[in-house]
């Protein structure tokens, strides 16, 4: 029972802190609020949380993983995977020799397996939390495009690596040649795992479907709930890298049929509920970060005790350093690249492309770091072996709690000051292609009603064809609308876009005004529930439909 009502506690806390922040009269990133509710559980309150630390990783992990890969626009991964590489496998190895070399010369007790785990950790980045802090100032679509793709690859090299570096402590016996092969075994292990398990579930749900001659919403989006575990599951069954696995799975979701075709309520129930699935787990890792807190810093006390002494403001130096040397080498790697990417171009006799500091900058402060390495931290084992408990992982738990905050703070105030100053050129090329496709679509549509309407003249109904022609004359309309406001500049699509607009708010209005009466009537008991559900459900359809769309 106690279990339960904790669990209810969390999932109240992570709920309420969603609303907390946007109330308060200063802007603060989710996850460091998250973290101080969690310490405030902990410690006025009395509230305690154990759990095991495998359990842990495989509850968190591989939903969150899953979720990036299926998220990642796939294209701008394959164009740009030269810079993505570099930063998502090239800087996260310069990460780890990096730190984990200064953190072993800066404490030296802290055994060099140790040292490489917590640079391991550290490694990964945060997109999601670079787009929270960044607030209303927008980074340029290419750069938020590698960033993404950086976090996503960064997530799975990185905890690949934390894996290696861990199996090193605990077996005391490392191969950097036998490390590599086994690597690239799991690698590839887990990619195939993935792959294989996305494309059997998608075979498994159409053999559903025919046998039970429907599509049940609920069944389909509780399946795909199950996928990111069993992908994990069965990569480390056999061995390979589960963690590689979920993000294969999600990556190639978008390359089944699970969710094209007619299956909008599917699609719909199925984008509502993972985005409630990230935006709990996220904020449940960042509670439990703060429950733990005050034990990991009696904890990290012992530890730095064992290292040779010291304040507790050691520990504050600890952090800010390895913050400071995290973005220097993370600015090295970038500038490096850059450089690289430009002797190429005029090497090639391309043009080469203009790239200031404050870009270098940029991409330097936007190394926020967030949930996966929280989880990763979170999951050291608690024992090396028998009675040996694993060396200092309470210091190494506050040392990641503290880079994670420090790059948080360092990125809210530094990330919206850099981007103020970066130049986004002409117009953004997702508006651009977004009223391409809008273009496309709306011409597709209306060879559509002309079809359906040729369908019906060689009928002969007389009957059929007058009303056929006097709706697809109204719903032509619509879409000849849209095709004049998907246009480039000009008065034509400027005067759509502002129909289309005053449209859409007309619309709004009166889809608003039929849910109020919908509720009158319910309460003067004139329809009943049953009647209130299906009617406000349509109604609410409409409304996503319109708030979906952008007149831009």
């Amino acid at each position: 029972m106690a279990l339960v009502i904790t669990i209810l506690v969390l999932l109240l806390v992570v709920a309420l802190s969603g609303a907390i922040v946007r109330i308060l009269p200063v802007r603060l990133p989710l996850p460091i609020l998250q973290i101080a509710l969690g310490a405030l559980l902990a410690r006025p309150f009395g509230m305690d949380v154990e759990f095991d630390h495998e359990l842990f990783f495989l509850l968190f992990i591989p939903p969150l993983l899953f979720a990036d890969g299926w998220r990642i626009p796939k294209r701008e991964l394959f164009l740009l995977r030269g810079p993505i590489l570099a930063l998502a496998v090239g800087l996260v190895f310069f990460t780890i020799l990096g730190v984990g070399y200064f953190v072993h010369w800066m404490i030296p007790t802290v055994p060099l397996a140790v040292a490489f785990a917590l640079a391991a950790v550290l490694s990964p980045t945060d997109a999601v939390a670079v787009t929270s802090i960044t607030g209303a100032t927008p980074i340029p679509s290419r750069l938020m495009h590698v960033l993404s793709g950086e976090a996503l690859l960064n997530d799975a090299s990185g905890l690949v690596a934390l894996q290696f570096a861990v199996a090193a402590e605990v077996t005391g016996r490392f191969s950097l040649a036998r490390a590599s092969t086994d690597f690239a075994v799991m690698a590839l292990g887990g990619i195939l795992a993935g792959v294989l398990v996305s494309y059997t579930f998608g075979i498994f749900r159409r053999r559903l479907v025919r046998w039970s001659g429907e599509v049940d919403p609920a069944s389909q989006v509780a399946l795909l709930l199950l996928l990111p575990f069993a992908a994990y599951l069965l990569a480390e069954h056999f061995g390979v890298s589960g963690i590689l696995a979920a993000v294969a799975a999600g990556m190639t979701m978008n390359y089944t049929d699970v969710l094209k075709g007619g299956y909008v309520a599917t699609r719909m129930q199925n984008g509502a509920v993972w985005s409630m699935v990230e935006f709990t787990f996220n904020g449940l890792i960042f509670l439990l970060l703060g429950l733990q807190l005050p034990g990991i810093i009696d904890g990290a006390k012992g530890d730095l005790a064992q290292a040779g002494g010291g304040e507790l403001w050691y520990l504050l130096a600890y952090v800010f350093a390895i913050t400071l040397v995290l973005v220097i080498l993370r600015f090295i790697w970038v500038w490096v690249s850059l450089r690289f990417v430009l002797m190429r171009a005029l090497h090639r006799g391309e043009k080469r492309p203009k790239v200031g500091t404050r870009m270098v900058w940029t991409s330097a402060l936007a190394g926020v770091r967030g949930a996966i390495t929280m989880a990763g931290v979170l999951s050291l084992p608690l024992m090396k072996s028998e009675g040996v408990p694993f060396p200092v992982r309470h210091l190494m738990i506050l040392l990641a709690s503290g880079v994670i905050l420090c790059t948080l703070v360092i990125g809210a105030i530094g990330l919206p000051l850099a981007v103020k100053g970066l130049k986004i050129p002409g117009e953004d090329p997702r508006v651009r292609e977004e009223r391409k496709a809008r273009a496309l679509s709306a011409e597709a549509a209306l060879r559509g009603i002309a079809d359906e309407q040729q369908r019906v003249d060689e009928s002969g109904d007389v009957n059929a064809i007058a009303l056929a022609s006097r709706v697809a004359s109204r719903v032509m309309a619509d879409y000849q609308q849209r095709l004049e406001a998907a246009g480039e500049a000009g008065d034509v699509p400027e005067k759509a876009r502002a129909e289309a607009g005053t449209e859409r708010v007309m619309r709004l209005a009166a889809l608003r005004a039929e849910r109020r009466e919908l509720y009158n009537l319910r309460r003067s008991h004139e329809i009943n529930d049953d009647t209130l559900r299906t009617l406000v459900h349509e109604i609410d359809l409409a409304e996503a439909s319109l708030t979906g769309l952008h007149s831009g």
